[in-house]
């Protein structure tokens, strides 16, 4: 759950700060030898593969810490959170793909690090060969199930993570809905959160705001790692030799990495990732095929789709973006356009230098909502306006609007089915005022009749948009809008 922290020490690599700076830095790094004794590995691809792992490190937490943001309980020696980050050979790209802790896995023979037993290759919950053979026997076990060589370890903890989020003055976090978690005390309302480090530590341990689980932590923790980037890359901690060292000392001080991560790939992969951005970065998890495939002996553990993870980690070899390529803005189009019910205009407007409003923040994507608009006024062609402006926000129209059996409706009308009342909150966001009412037995088609009080279409955005073949997002499609 920490590796946004290794993402972090990536990003705040960045080149002209001194070599003599990075060095004392380095010094402060734990090393480990993941790749001690590694036989028969995989071929090496193009690009380079980082493991970031994160650890339950509650250890190290101060009894203060423990009782606040609720991490009680003995510490459990394994790996939380594992994810693969591939940086694309010419350093634009980053593809982060999150591996369940629980993924069935079948680990090499190794010899246990704590009882110094030898065991044959048996199956296990990924997070558990952390618990048996330490780094060397996770690289083995995630190589072995992905067919990608690693080239560098990178482990945090908690200390370090919440040492992070502090160091770079929080992390800012957007919610379309309540987010609460008793059994980690996370409280948040919708809205726009700045989460310190203890706050930002609760956000990404959450597993039970949702019947999503542990996916849906995932998500949350690839949505934490796009804000982090976009915090380390959009504010001053790159071009500030003192806040760099406050921030790196903060970070590497608790942070293990391989032997060969250190000063020379540090400045080099810094000075090639200066442009990096949210965009920069694409996220995504292992395709499953059985949440809960039980296995004797080990429980309910999560089995991978065999044929879609293949193609994903053959894509990482082959240095290929995960997300689809964006269409080229048309010409005039303006992205998600207002348009106004007063202008008479019938569509965007004119000015092609207004600057666009921010897209509000839904639970679902407009893309998923199919959308009947009426005309509940006298006024000709704005029913076919509002079509055409909800279009533009993504929203799937009919592009038939019809005229409504009232022609003088003051306020403009959202009626939806009860079972699809999350869409029509969605749908309501768009326009500002409008008035939501549930009809049963509606179907899943909303309902729009334009009232006299129309002013705009507002953008709006998925909280968590997934595209292409993978489900995969960018980071400045999952931060702030």
């Amino acid at each position: 759950m920490r590796v946004a922290t290794g993402i972090s020490v990536l990003v705040l690599g960045a080149g002209g700060i001194g070599h003599a700076l990075v060095s004392n830095l380095e010094t402060g790094i734990g090393r480990v030898d993941p790749f001690r004794d590694m036989k028969n590995r995989p071929q090496a691809g193009h690009g380079t593969n980082l493991l970031l792992v994160g650890t339950d490190g509650r250890d190290t937490i101060t009894k203060a810490e423990k009782r606040k943001y609720k991490l009680g309980g003995a510490p459990c020696h394994c790996t939380d959170t594992i994810m693969l980050v591939h940086l694309s050979a010419d350093k634009r790209r980053a593809s982060v793909v999150s591996l369940p802790r629980d993924s069935y896995a079948e680990i090499p023979a190794h010899t246990d690090r704590t009882t110094g037993k030898k065991h044959d290759s048996h199956p296990v919950k990924l997070n558990a060969a952390y618990a048996e053979g330490g780094p060397t026997l996770t690289v083995r076990t995630v190589e072995h199930m992905t067919g990608v060589k690693v080239d560098h370890y990178l482990e945090v903890d908690f200390t370090s993570f919440m040492k992070t989020v502090d160091a770079v003055g929080g992390v800012q976090i957007c919610t379309a809905r309540p987010m609460k978690d008793a059994y980690t005390g996370l409280d948040l309302p919708a809205g726009t959160h700045e989460l310190n480090g203890g706050q930002a530590l609760q956000y990404v341990r959450s597993r039970h705001i949702d019947v999503a689980s542990d996916l849906g932590r995932m998500q949350r923790q690839q949505k934490f790692m796009a804000a982090l980037i976009k915090q380390a890359t959009s504010g001053d901690v790159l071009l500030n030799p003192v806040k760099f060292q406050q921030v790196s000392a903060s970070v590497l001080g608790s942070v293990r990495a391989d032997e060969g991560f250190g000063t020379e790939q540090m400045l080099a992969l810094g000075t090639a990732m200066r442009g990096f951005s949210p965009a920069s970065s694409e996220f995504t998890s292992v395709p499953i095929g059985n949440p809960s495939f039980p296995v004797k002996g080990i429980g309910s553990t999560v089995q991978w789709d065999a044929e879609k993870s293949k193609k994903l980690f053959q894509a990482l070899r082959d240095d290929k973006p995960l997300a689809p390529a964006k269409p080229e803005p048309k010409p005039g189009a303006g992205g998600a356009s207002s348009t106004s019910g007063a202008s008479g205009s019938g569509g965007a407007s004119g000015s092609g230098a207004a600057k666009q409003p921010k897209a509000v923040l839904v639970e679902v994507a407009p893309e998923e909502i199919r959308v009947q608009v009426y005309n509940g006024t006298p006024k000709d062609g704005l029913g076919q306006d509002v079509d055409t402006a909800l279009r533009a926000t993504g929203f799937t129209t009919t592009k038939a609007p019809l005229n409504g059996e009232l022609r003088d409706l003051r306020r403009t009308l959202v009626t939806y089915d009860p079972r699809w009342d999350r869409s029509a909150k969605s749908l309501a966001a768009a326009l500002p005022g409008s008035e939501l009412k549930a009809v049963k037995g509606q179907g899943g088609t909303m309902e729009v009749t334009v009232g006299s009080d129309f002013t705009e279409v507002r953008p709006v955005r998925a909280e968590r948009p997934q595209t292409g073949e993978f489900g995969t997002v960018t980071g400045d499609e999952v931060v702030c809008p």
